[in-house]
């Protein structure tokens, strides 16, 4: 067995890539500082109790858990930070106001979540907790499109969902357990044949509408549409008034398109979901939705907005984005000017790299273009590669 072989899905992350990965973590985490979005570091290991309260549906089988040495109890290396964060505000901020948190670190899944996908993304989002309305979704939204801009993706579009519509549906319908289940798997999967096959006894009205969901789909036009085919709960009613408000707040940012049958994380999320994509891109750069249940399992029910991303996805969309090239300088310890001249290069940003000796490199193999060379008493910079 070759040691140094990693396991599937899981990678080491090489210089170029981390740091077109680092420049655009402080790129993000700048832009959600001056939006007063506070940074907090939860841990990589929990207690699964605290991991996967309110959300073990949707999170159980993508955490990986071990025992605890120490204690004996269960732990969990964290599959998604989002809750984490949650936790942090209803039991250690405890603030009664309006909260906005972001963070960054890594999660690890026991399996990718979508074709591709390495089990250890690197993921960076931003919360609000405390706010009900849909203004705080807005704020979110629109931060999360700003992010995707200063992460150098152009022309990105965001779909739009609200799980209030499916499951005022089957509460109106008294449907639950194993039937309630089978019909989001069919939902998600669009599978309209196996929907009205597992409708077939309920009432015309929820049948039909619970058919009509997969073909709401696209522009503005699918609002008009839902308002015609669906039943006029008051609760589908104020979510259809969400999602428009929604696509007038945001058009100027990004293409607008609704998906009435999206339903991920239904069992985590409350209200509205949404997710970010730009051509070329099969997956979503970015996802969030309202969860204002989290909380409420935590003992204290917040109202919350939020999303997250994968920096290693975003990196990878702008592949120039890595470090500058440097300059080399001679290894010479003992000359006052010479590190008197170092120092400012660095000190204005520039990455000066001092050549020890022995080595037998290149400039370029050290990420050099340029060196300092002495010409005329003054170290000066030479451009070229050797």
């Amino acid at each position: 067995m070759r040691t140094w072989l990693l396991p599937e899905y899981v990678e080491d992350i090489l210089p170029a890539e981390a740091a077109r990965i680092e420049r655009l973590r402080r790129t993000i985490l700048d832009l959600f500082a001056v939006h007063g979005y506070q940074l907090v570091m939860p841990p990589l290991l929990e207690y699964v109790d605290s991991l996967l309260t309110g959300t073990g549906h949707d999170l159980d089988l993508r955490t990986f858990k071990l025992v605890d040495q120490l204690s004996g109890r269960m732990l969990g290396v964290r599959a998604d930070i989002t809750p984490q964060v949650a936790r942090i505000d209803a039991h250690l901020l405890n603030r009664s106001g309006v909260t906005r948190l972001c963070y960054a670190g890594s999660v690890l899944h026991t399996v990718p979540s979508e074709l591709n996908r390495t089990r250890e993304p690197l993921q960076i989002g931003a919360e609000v907790y405390g706010h009900k309305g849909v203004e705080s979704d807005i704020e979110v939204q629109r931060l999360m499109m700003q992010a995707m801009a200063a992460s150098g993706i152009s022309e990105a579009h965001l779909d739009l969902g609200h799980v209030a519509i499916f499951r005022t549906l089957v509460r109106r319908a008294k449907i639950g357990g194993a039937q309630e289940s089978e019909l989001f798997r069919a939902m998600q999967l669009k599978d309209v044949p196996a929907l009205r096959a597992l409708t077939k006894k309920l009432d015309n009205t929820t049948r039909e509408a619970l058919a009509a969901l997969p073909d709401l789909y696209g522009g503005r036009e699918v609002l008009s549409a839902a308002a015609k085919r669906l039943p006029g709960y008051p609760e589908i009613r104020d979510a259809l008034k969400d999602l428009k408000r929604l696509s007038d707040a945001l058009c100027d940012v990004a293409k607008i398109r609704f998906d009435l049958a999206e339903l991920r994380g239904y069992h985590y999320h409350s209200g509205v979901v949404f997710a970010a994509y730009a051509q070329g891109w099969s997956n979503a750069l970015a996802r969030g939705g309202r969860y204002d249940e989290v909380g409420k399992a935590f003992g204290r029910a917040r109202a919350a907005t939020g999303f997250s991303m994968d920096l290693r996805e975003l990196a990878s969309a702008r592949p120039n984005g890595g470090a500058k090239p440097g300059v080399l300088a001679p290894y010479k310890p003992n000359d006052a000017t010479l590190q008197k001249r170092i120092a400012a290069l660095r000190a204005r940003g520039e990455i000066v790299i001092v050549d020890l000796p022995g080595h037998a490199g290149t400039r370029r193999e050290l990420g050099c273009n340029r060196a300092l060379v002495r010409r005329a008493g003054t170290w000066t910079i030479a451009k070229g590669v050797v």
